[in-house]
């Protein structure tokens, strides 16, 4: 049976599990969940989402959902197929180094994120307009928390060592609208780690694959 991947193309957090099937070159289907219909919220979705959201899979019986979980899930199950993408877990310092990189993308990066997307982009949806005192003050701080990984990855060429993992490629959906959006964060002169970091992980086959839609 070939993995589903329930989702909405465009979504954010649907598009973080298809640049991670991609990368193991897991076989899947997408059946889509119109988010746009509220199709998310309705009771055909709920049954498998209890909390209205995307994304979730069916694999071969094996549902779950939260996009973070799923990834680490299809690490652990086809790791043989591409990138390890996590450290081996008899490596203590490694996974330790890995789990404080996820950390910082969960607690540093995605909550701003979310909250300027959310006001600049998808308000629109709804009829509303962005409050350009929240637009600026998400962007100070965005700015705040990319100076820190500037000095992170002028250690390390990516934010848990010198191998790539879940946690660079966590920042992939939300990076690019950043740059969709018309921010410069992610490739300024003034941050070059940053900048040579953000073009090696989006300049990934993978995501080249999973950017315009899981």
């Amino acid at each position: 049976m070939v993995l589903k991947l329930y989702g909405f193309s465009p979504s954010h957090c649907t598009r973080r599990v298809g640049v991670v099937l991609k990368e193991l070159n897991v076989p899947y289907e997408l059946v889509t969940i119109d988010m746009l219909k509220d199709e998310h919220k309705a009771a055909p979705s709920l049954a498998h989402q209890p909390f209205g959201q995307v994304p979730y899979i069916d694999d071969d019986g094996f549902q779950l959902f939260e996009s973070r979980a799923i990834a680490r899930y299809l690490v652990a199950k086809y790791s043989g197929q591409g990138p390890r993408l996590v450290p081996d877990p008899s490596d203590v310092e490694r996974t330790a180094l890995f789990e404080q990189a996820a950390s910082i993308e969960l607690s540093n990066f995605d909550p701003y994120m979310n909250a300027l997307a959310w006001e600049v982009m998808f308000k629109k949806y709804s009829g509303g307009t962005a409050d350009e005192v929240i637009v600026a003050d998400l962007v100070k701080t965005l700015n705040s928390k990319l100076d820190a990984y500037e000095v992170l990855l002028s250690k390390s060429k990516y934010l848990a060592g010198d191998e790539v993992t879940l946690a660079d490629l966590f920042h992939l959906p939300f990076g690019t609208s950043l740059g969709l959006m018309g921010y410069d964060l992610l490739t300024t002169e003034s941050r070059p780690n940053v900048a040579r970091w953000w073009k090696d992980i989006s300049s990934r086959p993978a995501w080249l694959a999973a950017k315009d839609g899981a």
